[in-house]
């Protein structure tokens, strides 16, 4: 059943920024707090969302994307600020221990913050999101200048702007990973701010900039050794495990991650396949739903 509620918007002041989420169920619900992906937003979850039952779905806009505020000054944007902000926001909002739903770069967040903080997290719904790319040790030095040379270098160049809503959402379609319509519309009319002569992407410029530093394979296993909670990882054929050859192989080194491989692309959660998804996530957060119920 699809919830028909329209999300309550949230915004709220933690580590010195605003941030903006939408809210979907009620408090009494087990707390699961919603992260996005790479320059999308917190309309990620609008088709995924209504379809969670007996959730207290918390999607936040992450630093930098959607309507949360911009990191301050020439600061670069790295998984372990982010992981810092999703634990102040969950103190915020009074969550002692809560679950995890992350698509992509919110999933790679997700699961560092729950191998780092394990005593945190009741279980992981992730999809097309586990790790980031690995480096070598000693790479470090080229990928710290590269970093810094694209901040310099995005502070630098002029937005683009779009003249309607149409167009900018037909440039969302056309992304890295192909969008719907429908798709892409939830995310753009989150995503753009308006201009004297039309629209540009709220986003900040500097999230296109290289990642400062890249930790190695072994350094990523150990984050995904030291996750206590149960995981459930959803990953699309025509996704992650197609884009990286290995990917599939690099998941399976680690067993206690439960994963299955769906029909779909990078963003199923948002398309046609966003029944399945729900089907398969309701199953995997039932049983920590039963038991929260009980505790309230």
């Amino acid at each position: 059943m699809v919830q028909t509620t329209k999300p309550r918007e949230l915004v709220f002041t933690v580590n010195g920024m605003d941030f903006a989420a939408q809210e979907w169920g009620e408090a009494h619900h087990l707390p699961v707090l919603a992260l996005h992906g790479w320059l999308d937003n917190s309309s990620s979850f609008y088709a995924l969302a209504p379809r969670l039952h007996n959730l207290h779905i918390v999607a936040l806009d992450m630093a930098g994307h959607g309507q949360s505020s911009h990191r301050p000054g020439q600061m670069a944007y790295t998984p372990w600020d982010d992981i810092n902000d999703v634990l102040a926001v969950a103190d915020y909002l009074g969550w002692e221990r809560f679950a995890l739903l992350g698509h992509s770069r919110g999933a790679i967040i997700g699961t560092l913050a729950a191998g780092a903080f394990p005593e945190r997290f009741i279980a992981l719904g992730l999809v097309e999101g586990l790790l980031p790319e690995p480096a070598k040790p000693q790479d470090a030095p080229k990928q710290l200048a590269a970093a810094i040379t694209g901040l310099r270098a995005q502070q630098q160049k002029t937005p683009s702007v779009y003249p309607d809503l149409t167009i900018a959402i037909k440039a969302r379609e056309r992304g890295m990973f192909p969008l719907s319509n429908a798709a892409a519309s939830a995310l753009t009319l989150r995503g753009v701010v308006p201009k004297a002569d039309g629209y540009s992407w709220s986003t900040d410029p500097r999230l296109l900039a290289p990642s400062v530093i890249k930790l190695s394979a072994e350094q990523l296993g150990s984050f995904v050794n030291a996750v206590s909670a149960p995981v459930k990882l959803l990953l699309a054929e025509d996704g992650l495990p197609k884009l990286y050859a290995n990917y599939l192989h690099e998941v399976k080194q680690f067993p206690h991650i439960d994963f299955e491989v769906l029909s779909g692309g990078h963003h199923l959660h948002m398309e046609q396949q966003v029944d399945q998804v729900a089907e398969k996530l309701n199953l995997f957060f039932s049983s920590f739903v039963k038991q929260w119920q009980t505790k309230q």
